[in-house]
């Protein structure tokens, strides 16, 4: 590994052997990581370690806190090869406001390879966190996410049953999808902005620190600094339009960001800045940053997702908020214009699935309630809304009004009157539950799916703060499911998917049986000896894609018998490519230093070698030998070793 802050990257492979005289005897050394450099031991406490989403798949960020301003890291290698491999990325951060005390760190790691297992760990040299793990998958093709609405811990007023509940669903959750690749939030972590004893209870799934979290911001936690002291975000704007308070400086979270992962493009939303009236921006700013955002990336992706907290298509308490009936107006035109496919919001505590929207209406007045495939046509828009993923609260589904069927009203659904017009499935059964997101070629699979039942934990129901009448229907059961079927316009769009292509391996061997080289006995020419032979053959095999230029070189050192000695500069030869292939040339011929006056052999001497872009396959390289000893020298029988030296990128 490179000793920058990547964890990619080409490695240099030295292999050696060993020969004498003739004998070539085969040992192998390969060159290992660099430990980053020391720094001071500390003794500050490392706590709320939490792993979030990056930028892209290849990278991930880790927040946490520290008792102590101190200088620390992120140290991170393949499991493999950790620690004695790991590298290093700093951290950074600031003093944490009073009421949470410390101070907060971030770093981000950058350079990850697809389908690696790591293991992390932050802190500083003599005092580290303990370690733990993630794994990344492949880079490309299908994955799934899993979204969590509202754990807002403490909200029923007993935060160990609101910890409970919510570290059961992420059991239920993560062990149903194992392989699930990022946990995307609805908003509402913790019920009261800096209260650290919630933000604990928050991140006591320890699954927080294997799986990226991708943050959103909710009305519960934008009143304090917290938010943003324990969930660093990537991409993040965090100018003053995108505070309700007009002021990033300010006492309160804010900021929009986005990310892509895979080819998908997530934006995240502060979704609490709503009007120009608080100070922010309000919703035409978001809407800037969205569009701005889509113009930049949206070519970059396949598919476009909103994440934001307040749900503009909702059947509880907040259906008929005045904000949302403002951005219903406000969002829907404009996430049809831009081509957004899914919109995942919190906020309301019940589960719901609108019809596809367009241009805030619904799209196609023929579709049916609980149809489970829908086809949102050129403009079309699905929004889900999360019920609680810890029980702490639940809100009930109300009643529609009199108000339209479209634009910002809450009138009935015509197809079932017990419904708001924009709703296909509405849900409330006071069970805890979260949505798992498909993603595939041509299609988006969303499914709500129970993690608890009526029993424990599930707090509101706990502390009677909500009913619950059992359903039978047991964990991991489906409530609802849709399968999304993407519009391609009046052409026919045509998918490959190419599949990742074995890297290869370069490597050598030496042919056959590695016998002694015995050049006999030289033959006297009065002024000097001379003797003549072959090495055993050289073979070389590259079956890499990226088709990376190799060379393998050799040298000897001293001829020895006992204590009598020559030097190694009397050998030298000419090499020869024995069988073509794997792009292989000759080296350069080097003659003896008797008669030259140089180094011979003495010195690494190329014996064969192949371009950047040299077809793959396998060769044969050779060299004739030609020693040449001042007749000075006494009688004896000597040897050397050949040490052969093969680099490749």
């Amino acid at each position: 590994m490179r000793t920058s802050n990547s964890l990619s990257g080409s490695m240099r492979r030295r292999v050696v052997v060993t020969t004498a005289a003739a004998f070539l005897g085969l040992g192998l050394a390969v060159g290992s990581g660099l430990a980053a450099p020391a720094l001071a031991a500390d003794t500050a406490t490392l706590s709320g370690i939490i792993l979030g989403v990056g930028s892209n798949e290849t990278q991930r960020i880790v927040t946490w806190y520290s008792s102590a301003d101190t200088a620390q890291q992120v140290q991170v290698a393949p499991t493999a090869s950790f620690p004695a491999g790991a590298v290093t990325f700093a951290g950074s951060g600031a003093a944490n406001i009073a009421t949470s005390g410390g101070y907060n760190r971030h770093a981000t790691i950058t350079g990850l390879t697809q389908n690696t297992a790591y293991s992390y760990r932050v802190g500083s040299e003599g005092n580290w966190s303990p370690t733990y793990a993630f794994k990344t998958q492949s880079f490309e093709g299908d994955y799934d996410f899993l979204f969590y609405g509202d754990p807002q811990i403490g909200s029923s007023g007993d935060t160990a049953k609101d910890q409970a509940g919510w570290v059961d669903t992420v059991n239920v959750s993560l062990a149903a999808n194992p392989n699930a690749e990022i946990l995307v939030s609805g908003g509402d972590q913790v019920e009261t902005a800096n209260t650290e004893s919630q933000w604990d209870a928050f991140l006591a799934p320890t699954q927080l620190k294997s799986y990226p979290w991708a943050a959103t911001i909710g009305n519960h936690d934008v009143g304090g600094k917290a938010y943003e002291q324990h969930l660093y975000t990537p991409n993040t704007d965090r100018s003053g339009a995108y505070y309700s308070s007009g002021t990033a400086t300010g006492a309160q979270s804010g900021g929009d960001y986005w990310y892509i992962y895979k080819d998908t493009l997530f934006i995240d939303l502060n979704s609490n800045s709503y009007a120009t009236s608080q100070g922010g921006g309000g919703d035409a700013a978001h809407l800037s940053y969205v569009t701005d955002v889509i113009n930049q990336h949206g070519a970059e992706a396949k598919w476009k997702v909103l994440v934001y907290h307040h749900a503009i298509y909702s059947p509880a308490d907040h259906a008929k908020d005045a904000d949302n009936k403002i951005r219903r107006v406000d969002f829907s035109q404009k996430f049809s214009d831009l081509g957004v496919d899914l919109v995942l919001q919190g906020h309301d505590h019940s589960y719901s699935r609108s019809y596809l929207i367009k241009n805030g209406a619904k799209a196609d007045a023929t579709e049916q309630p609980g149809a489970a495939d829908v086809y949102p046509g050129p403009g079309g828009v699905l929004y889900v809304t999360a019920n609680s993923a810890s029980g702490s609260k639940y809100y009930d589904i109300t009643s529609p009004d009199s108000t339209g069927t479209s634009g910002a009203g809450n009138g009935a659904d015509p197809l079932d009157p017990s419904k708001y017009w924009y709703n296909s499935v509405q849900n409330q059964e006071h069970v805890r539950s979260y949505v798992k997101v498909q993603v595939r070629n041509d299609k988006l699979v969303v499914q709500d799916l129970r993690s608890g039942t009526c029993a424990a934990p599930n707090a509101a129901v706990e502390l009677a703060k909500s009913p619950c009448a059992e359903t039978g229907q047991a964990v991991g059961s489906i409530v609802d499911k849709v399968t999304v079927h993407p519009y391609h316009g009046d052409s026919q769009a045509i998918q490959v998917n190419v599949p990742t292509g074995a890297p290869g391996e370069f490597g050598w061997t030496i042919d056959g049986y590695n016998g002694l080289v015995d050049l006999g006995t030289a033959v006297d020419h009065s002024d000097y000896f001379e003797a003549t032979g072959s090495i055993n053959p050289i073979v070389v095999s590259d079956s890499r894609r990226s088709l990376a230029p190799w060379s393998i070189s050799a040298g000897v050192g001293d001829f020895k018998d006992a204590d009598k000695t020559f030097a190694g500069s009397y050998l030298g030869w000419t090499p020869k490519v024995v069988t073509a292939g794997a792009g292989a040339k000759a080296g350069a011929a080097v003659g003896s230093g008797y008669d030259d006056g140089g180094q011979g052999l003495a010195v690494a001497r190329g014996l064969g070698y192949a371009d950047q872009g040299h077809a793959r396959g396998t060769a044969k390289l050779g060299a004739d030998l030609d020693l040449k000893i001042p007749g000075s020298a006494a009688q004896g029988a000597y040897r050397t070793t050949l040490t052969i030296t093969a680099l490749s990128s």
